[in-house]
């Protein structure tokens, strides 16, 4: 090859090695700090039927290290993740630091995941914007399940 093709594949080359360092750093921080604040919220996903009314009293974890947790519901968001800062800290590897959040809007209880790395689904449908949460539907997060209860 002519060095003129060398030059321009080792930039090429290294363009491609900072974009890739790029992404990687972007997803650690995400993965740590969160998703930033998105504006207002967009409305519930496909999939998701009856809205559970304010009639939920707690949010119960069914599978999992903390299974058989209970969390009382009040007003107030309930955090999910691997934080120590989190309503409920999560000891698993497939959670994010801050993964997600439930919390009342309109009269309902709303799941809004948090830009997790693996996901949060409600009924086996991956949530990818607010969505209501049913009273006895389950939530996988990692390894952990968990719903809310009259």
């Amino acid at each position: 090859m002519n060095s003129l093709a060398v030059l321009v594949l080792q930039y090429a080359f290294l363009v491609l090695l900072w974009v890739f360092v790029y992404l990687a750093a972007r997803t650690v921080v995400t993965d740590v700090y969160g998703a930033r604040a998105r504006g207002k919220a967009r409305g519930g996903s496909a999939g998701v039927s009856t809205p559970a009314p304010l009639a939920a009293r707690e949010l119960v974890v069914t599978r999992g290290n903390l299974a058989g947790t209970k969390i009382p519901l009040g007003n107030q968001p309930i955090t999910i993740g691997r934080s120590p800062g989190s309503t409920l800290t999560l000891a698993d590897d497939f959670a994010s630091g801050h993964h997600a959040r439930v919390y009342p809007r309109e009269g309902q209880w709303v799941i809004e995941d948090l830009g997790s790395t693996n996901g949060t689904y409600v009924s086996r449908t991956r949530v990818t914007a607010p969505t209501a949460l049913p009273i006895g539907t389950p939530v996988t997060i990692g390894k952990t399940v968990f719903e809310l209860r009259a």
